[in-house]
């Protein structure tokens, strides 16, 4: 596969760390729905397992209550993820109301399977920024490893969301041995062809993650390399203040970057500022845990800002200490991505 490299212009340059003691979370993944229409063999079981969706969803205005108490409490930035949050049906009403709340940065993951009719009413609600999963360009495997998706409708839907002009898109490819990791170089010259920015994760011992884990895993460090002739030497660094990914210059396009997420073999659980707030109204401070505090009968008794924020001190009590090594410890496996969110 063989794409033309434009010239991109050079990222802008962001604010320098904030050096305090991470008291409370900076940012928060709200899981909009456990619903998806896909089952990564990575994430979920077979769509035919069983699952049955939480009944009891958190609404959009209880979705911006929550919200306001948490950036009253010091949250600065908000991604949308589910499940697959496209499925959720007043999510272009959440996008303006938590616009209107002047969170400093709004995003959202998504498999894009929905995005070809989404991506205006989203961009035009106030959503800053996309993530979109592709985890092969080939229809075969892709539908291999989402278990039946179509690859075509995700193509379609990156390219409405290009059209529309966000602030940025950036692709995620989990690597997994024996399906995808021999893709690397032909994903980014896709994504750097279209202005995307690529990534590259190790897959994780989370959930069903974990029962693949270990035969699955391709190193980040590997997956640096197989690419090495298109990158510039030197340490991978982090933007700061935006999630664990380390990314890498291109040493043939001018402006474009790789990023490396290694959850597995070099976790980043010290510093973690990071929050999740199920579909169910449950706020949990780690991925790896089922630990977490539930905010839902507060809301739904018309609490304000103010209790969020002490149902937020709460969970956030039970983070784990730096010395936490994320899905390599043993209760990752019996958390449920599908109820967490991504």
């Amino acid at each position: 596969m063989v794409f033309s490299l434009p010239v991109l212009p050079q990222p802008r340059t962001l604010p320098g760390p904030v050096l305090v003691e991470r008291a409370s979370p900076r940012s928060v993944r709200l899981s909009l729905t456990d619903r998806c229409d896909m089952a990564c063999v990575y994430c979920r079981p077979s769509l035919r397992d069983g699952y049955l969706p939480a009944e009891d969803r958190l609404d959009p205005a209880q979705w911006e209550i929550l919200v306001r108490g948490l950036v009253a409490q010091g949250v600065r930035r908000v991604r949308i993820t589910g499940g697959e949050p496209l499925l959720f049906k007043g999510l272009v009403d959440v996008i303006a109301r938590l616009r209107d709340l002047g969170v400093e940065d709004l995003a959202l993951t998504t498999n894009a399977s929905r995005l070809e009719h989404l991506a205006a009413p989203l961009r035009a609600a106030g959503l800053h920024r996309l993530n979109v999963s592709i985890d092969s360009l080939d229809a075969g495997t892709f539908a291999r490893i989402t278990r039946g998706g179509r690859l075509e409708e995700v193509l379609r839907g990156v390219d409405a969301a290009l059209a529309q002009g966000f602030q940025e898109v950036k692709s995620n490819t989990v690597v997994l041995r024996g399906l995808n990791e021999h893709e690397p170089e032909d994903i980014v010259r896709w994504a750097w062809a279209r202005g995307i920015t690529p990534r590259f994760i190790e897959i994780m011992g989370v959930g069903e993650g974990g029962r693949i884990w270990k035969d699955r895993l391709v190193p980040a460090a590997e997956t640096r390399r197989s690419i090495a002739h298109l990158l510039r030497d030197g340490n991978a660094s982090q933007e700061p203040d935006r999630g664990p990914a380390r990314y890498v210059p291109s040493r043939v396009l001018p402006g474009a970057r790789v990023g490396f997420i290694s959850g597995s073999t070099d976790t980043y659980c010290d510093g973690c500022d990071r929050l999740r707030a199920t579909s169910d109204g449950v706020l949990r401070p780690c991925l790896s845990t089922n630990d977490g505090v539930s905010v839902a009968e507060d809301l739904k008794a018309g609490a304000g800002p103010e209790v969020v924020g002490e149902r937020l001190r709460e969970a956030w009590a039970l983070k784990p200490d730096g010395r936490w090594k994320g899905c390599t410890e043993h209760t990752a496996r019996a958390v449920n991505m599908r109820a967490t969110g991504g």
